[in-house]
């Protein structure tokens, strides 16, 4: 019987360990992909000297930041489920922290793509803003909760207890904010290029391949992370040392 269930609990770790290597593939292709739209068909990045590309950092900064190290953040404690929960927290908190860097730095970068235009664009007045700026706002405010809660607690041990289903969910609920957002953001992207119409959509495969790919690619990963952080069994498990500190609490 014991057998048994070390055969399952093997193959289920086996199941596991696929899961998050095609996750990492899909993030770094994400990357990837994205960073070459931007630079070998959108020409290339500059800063405050060149608005109009400077746009193209934000894109690169919100994909690597929102969607593949946000997503590592989330996984944090699934990956590394032997490593002491002290530590886990200071990863996680620490990407997420990146992410909120890359995150601003992507968010100048379209503001000063609309505000140093001549003329200027209005800002915050489509779809894809008003997802993305909601999504940054509330990752924000998930990231300090959490060090509020866990890190730094200035909470009690059932009040955390109480609180962590909602942190796990808001969290998931943000990456999928932060995935339909990519999405909005691609799709509007490519709707103001001058090659997106079925009259010239052929003229132009690579890039619409590109575009398509990468779409496909963001909705892929977000899916499977939601997959593998609401299996059950892939959860950690709390150590013996946590479960008495826990008690002692």
């Amino acid at each position: 019987m014991e057998s048994s269930e070390r055969r399952e609990q093997q193959g289920s770790l086996a199941v596991f360990t696929v899961l998050i290597l095609i996750i990492q593939v899909l993030g770094l292709t994400a990357v990837i992909l994205v960073a070459v739209w931007m630079g070998s068909f959108r020409g290339g990045f500059a800063w405050q000297s060149d608005p109009a590309h400077e746009f193209n950092y934000h894109p690169v900064f919100m994909v690597t930041g929102m969607i593949f190290l946000y997503a590592d953040a989330i996984l944090t404690y699934r990956v590394f489920r032997n490593v002491k929960k002290t530590y886990l927290k200071a990863i996680h908190g620490i990407i997420q922290a990146v992410v909120l860097i890359l995150s601003g730095v992507g968010l100048k970068a379209v503001f000063d793509s609309h505000n140093l235009n001549h003329p200027p664009i209005p800002n915050l007045y489509s779809l894809h803003s008003w997802l993305g700026i909601v999504t940054v706002i509330l990752f924000g405010l998930q990231w300090m909760s959490g060090l509020i809660s866990f890190v730094f607690p200035m909470l009690s041990m059932g009040a955390r207890q109480m609180y962590m289903p909602h942190h796990i969910f808001w969290g998931l609920a943000i990456l999928c904010l932060a995935g339909a957002s990519a999405l909005t953001g691609i799709t509007e992207k490519a709707l103001f290029t001058d090659f997106y119409s079925p009259f010239k959509y052929s003229g132009f495969a690579t890039e619409t391949y590109i575009i398509n790919f990468l779409g496909l690619t963001i909705a892929c990963l977000v899916a499977l992370v939601v997959y593998v952080v609401t299996r059950p069994e892939y959860k950690r498990q709390p150590s013996p040392e946590e479960e008495h500190i826990q008690l002692m609490q």
